[in-house]
C-alpha cells in the first residue's frame, strides 16, 4: 500500500497554530522539518551524537501528513488550505503552499519509537517507554511506563505537562479523579501513581481506551480503583451519567479548544460541588474563547498557567 503525503511550507513561527489546526481536522502523525538547532535537552533525550548539518535557520518549516488513498479528496486538502490561510490574521504562515506526493507503506507510525527516550518530564516524574530501559531511580521519584500507540500522550507536550504540573498541585489521597479524552491515560494513571483513591478515564476513540488499559497494567495498577470506557460524555448524556453523578473532585481534560468549550457546559454534572476542572490543549488565541465558556457556565477561574504557546485553565466548579 501506498500513502498520499502533503506538504505544506509554512514558518517556525506558525508551525504550533497549524498543528494545533491540522488536529481539529482529523490529521494525526504529522512530522516537522526545520532548521532550528535541538536544544541540549532533546539531544539527551534522543541520544544523538552526530547532527546532520543544517544551514543557518531561514524560519522556514515543512509540515506533513499522511493520507490513505481512498480517504483522500480535494475536498480534505481545500479545508486544510482554507483553514491555515484563516491563520494570516495571528501568525506568519510564510508560503502557505501544500505539495502531493506519494510514499511506500514503511512503518511511520511507529518509526518514531526509536527516537523517543526515558525523559524527565517533572522534578520527581520520569517517562520511561515501555520498550526500553532506565537506571533505578531513588524512591521519591516516580517512573511511569508509557506506550501511546497511536494515541496522544507521551508527556513531551508542553499541553500534558501543564496538566501535570496541576495535578502535582491540586491532588489530594482522598480524591477521585476523572480523565476526559484520556488518550495514552498518561494524566490518570500519574494521578493514581500519586495515590488519589480512584480515577475513571474516557475517550472516543477506542485505540485510546485500549492503550490506557495496557499502560495500566503495565504500571501495576490496581484495576479497581480505575474505570475505563470508550463514549463521548459531551453529546450522550446516558454516558455521561454511567460515569458518575457529582463523583469527582477532578476533572482533568487535555484535548483541544473547540472540544473544551462544549465539554465546559456539561461536565459539571460529574463534578462534586467545588471541584476542580483543570483543561490544557489550549492554543493561545483560543484562550478567550474558553475563557468565556467557563465563565459562561457557571466556573471561577482559579488559576492560568502558560507553556510556549499553550494555556491551561484550573477553575472550579
Amino acid at each position: 500500500m501506498r500513502w498520499n503525503k502533503y506538504t505544506l511550507t509554512t514558518t517556525t513561527e506558525a508551525v504550533d497554530m497549524i498543528s494545533y489546526t491540522l488536529g481539529e481536522l482529523g490529521i494525526e502523525g504529522i512530522e516537522i522539518e526545520d532548521k532550528i538547532p535541538l536544544s541540549d535537552e532533546d539531544k539527551k533525550k534522543m541520544f544523538i551524537d552526530i547532527l546532520p548539518e543544517l544551514g543557518p535557520d531561514d524560519g522556514v518549516a515543512y509540515v506533513s501528513f499522511y493520507i490513505e488513498p481512498e480517504n483522500d479528496s480535494e475536498a480534505l486538502i481545500r479545508s486544510v488550505l482554507d483553514a491555515v490561510h484563516e491563520l494570516k490574521d495571528f501568525v506568519d504562515i510564510g508560503e502557505g503552499t501544500i505539495v502531493k506526493t506519494q510514499t511506500a507503506d514503511e512503518d511511520w507510525m511507529n518509526n518514531w519509537k526509536k527516537f523517543w527516550k526515558p525523559f524527565q518530564v517533572d522534578e520527581d516524574i520520569w517517562i520511561k517507554p515501555t520498550w526500553e530501559t532506565l537506571e533505578p531511580m531513588g524512591d521519591d521519584t516516580l517512573v511511569v511506563e508509557l506506550d501511546p500507540g497511536t494515541s496522544f500522550g507521551t508527556g513531551m507536550h508542553h499541553t500534558t505537562r501543564l496538566c501535570i504540573a496541576q495535578l502535582k498541585k491540586y491532588l489530594k489521597p482522598e480524591h477521585q479523579l476523572f480523565d476526559v479524552g484520556c488518550g495514552s491515560g498518561i494524566l490518570s494513571i500519574i494521578g493514581l501513581m500519586l495515590g488519589c483513591t480512584g480515577a475513571s478515564a474516557t475517550d472516543v476513540d477506542a485505540h485510546a481506551v485500549e492503550a490506557t488499559i495496557e499502560n495500566a497494567a503495565v504500571n501495576h495498577i490496581d484495576m479497581s480503583k480505575y474505570i475505563v470506557k470508550t463514549g463521548d460524555i459531551i453529546t450522550d448524556e446516558a454516558f455521561r451519567k454511567s460515569m458518575g453523578e457529582h463523583k469527582f473532585d477532578i476533572v482533568v481534560a487535555n484535548i483541544l479548544a473547540d472540544i473544551i468549550i462544549p465539554l465546559s457546559a456539561v461536565i459539571k454534572d460529574n463534578m462534586k460541588q467545588g471541584g476542580l476542572f483543570v483543561s490544557s490543549g489550549i492554543i493561545d488565541m483560543k484562550e478567550s474563547a474558553v475563557r468565556d465558556a467557563l465563565i459562561k457556565n457557571g466556573f471561577e477561574i482559579v488559576e492560568v498557567t502558560r507553556s510556549g504557546e499553550w494555556v491551561s485553565f484550573t477553575a472550579r466548579a
